[in-house]
C-alpha cells in the first residue's frame, strides 16, 4: 500500500513538472541581464569620426549596446588633441558611465584617464593604449606585431633572399602607441639582422600626401628600395602612388582594421600585403567587456584588462570573402 502511495505521488510530481515545462520556465538571469543596463550611458571619444576605424568601432558599440537601452554618446574633437582633453574633461564632470577611448598618443589624456576612474568612470582604451592603464585595452599587441612585420621584411628583402636588404619605415605619430610600441618590436627583429639596412625611418602623421612625399624621395635615394612598411592603409594611400610613380618594384607592406577597401588594395595591387586587425571584432570585444563592467561593477580604477586582438596577414593570394568588411553605403 505505501508502495503505491509512493508511486502515485511521484507521477503526480511528475506531471506536475511536465505541465510546468509545457508552458515555459523563465530564466533566472534574464531579468538581472537587462537591469543591469538600464539607464546607463557609453561616451566614445575618437582621434576623429569619419574614417573606417573609428566608423567601425561606432557602428558596433551602437549595434551591440543600443538595443539593451544604453546611451551611446559620441565626442568627436576632429584630430585635435586638445579638443579631445576637452572633450574628455565635460565627460568627467558629466559623469557617464563608460568613455571610450581612442588616444592619439601614450601621454596626452593619461592624466585625464586616471582622472575619470577616480571620478567613478569605467575607461576602456580602444587601440591605441595611453601610458596609465584602465579598466581595458582592446587592440593590436604593437610590439608582437612590429616583431612579425619585422621577420616579414627580412624574409623578403634579405640579401640570402634575394633582396638589396633595403627597407623603409613611416610612422604615423611618433608618440603614438601605434607607432612607438611597433617600432620597438620592428627594432627586436633588425638587431638581429645586421643585413638588413633600414635606410629611413620618417614619420607622416597620419597623412598620405605627407606619406607620398616621404616615399617619392626615399625612393629617389634609394633606387635599390626593397621595401617600404606604412603604419596604417589609409595614409599609406600615398605611399603606393609614390610607388607607382616611381617605377620601381618595392614591396608595400601596411597595415589597418580590414575594411574593404584593403582587399581592393590587394586585389589592385595598390598594397602587396596588409596586416589586419579586424574592427568589428575589436567592437564586439569592447562590447562584451563592457557589459561585463556593468554587471559585476567592480570599482572603477581596481580592474586593469588587456584583450589582444588577433591579427591576419593577407596578401592577394591569401584573402577570400569575408577578409574584409564593408561600413553600410560602401
Amino acid at each position: 500500500m505505501e508502495l503505491l502511495k509512493t508511486m502515485a505521488l511521484a507521477a503526480g510530481i511528475a506531471s506536475g513538472a511536465g505541465m510546468a515545462l509545457a508552458q515555459g520556465i523563465d530564466d533566472p538571469t534574464r531579468a538581472e541581464y537587462y537591469d543591469a543596463f538600464e539607464g546607463k550611458t557609453v561616451a566614445y571619444v575618437p582621434v576623429a569620426m569619419g574614417f573606417d576605424l573609428t566608423e567601425g568601432w561606432a557602428m558596433g558599440l551602437r549595434e551591440a549596446l543600443e538595443p539593451l537601452g544604453v546611451k551611446f554618446d559620441v565626442r568627436d574633437p576632429n584630430w585635435n588633441t586638445s579638443a579631445g582633453a576637452q572633450a574628455i574633461t565635460s565627460l568627467i564632470d558629466e559623469k557617464p558611465d563608460v568613455i571610450v577611448v581612442h588616444n592619439p598618443d601614450v601621454q596626452s589624456y593619461a592624466r585625464l584617464l586616471k582622472k575619470a576612474e577616480d571620478a567613478g568612470i569605467y575607461v576602456v582604451q580602444v587601440n591605441m593604449r595611453s601610458s596609465y592603464s584602465t579598466a581595458a585595452f582592446i587592440g593590436a599587441d604593437y610590439v608582437g606585431m612590429g616583431e612579425q612585420i619585422g621577420e616579414r621584411l627580412v624574409e623578403v628583402c634579405s640579401p640570402e633572399n634575394g633582396g638589396s636588404g633595403k627597407i623603409a619605415i613611416t610612422q604615423g605619430v611618433l608618440t603614438a602607441a601605434a607607432s612607438a610600441y611597433q617600432m620597438k618590436g620592428i627594432n627586436n627583429v633588425l638587431e638581429k639582422h645586421p643585413e638588413m639596412q633600414l635606410v629611413s625611418n620618417q614619420a607622416a602623421d597620419w597623412d598620405a600626401t605627407k606619406a607620398r612625399h616621404i616615399a617619392a624621395t626615399v625612393i629617389q635615394q634609394h633606387p635599390d628600395l626593397c621595401a617600404i612598411t606604412g603604419f596604417w592603409d589609409v595614409m599609406d594611400v600615398g605611399t603606393a602612388a609614390a610607388i607607382k610613380e616611381s617605377g620601381k618594384d618595392v614591396y608595400l607592406l601596411t597595415q589597418g582594421g580590414g575594411n574593404q577597401s584593403a582587399c581592393d588594395g590587394l586585389e589592385d595591387g595598390t598594397y602587396d600585403e596588409v596586416v589586419v586587425y579586424h574592427v568589428p571584432g575589436q567592437a564586439r570585444d569592447m562590447a562584451v567587456m563592457i557589459k561585463q563592467l556593468f554587471q559585476l561593477q567592480p570599482e572603477p580604477g581596481t580592474m586593469k584588462t588587456t584583450l589582444f586582438t588577433p591579427l591576419d596577414f593577407l596578401t592577394k593570394e591569401n584573402m577570400k570573402p569575408g577578409s574584409c568588411w564593408s561600413l553600410p553605403g560602401q
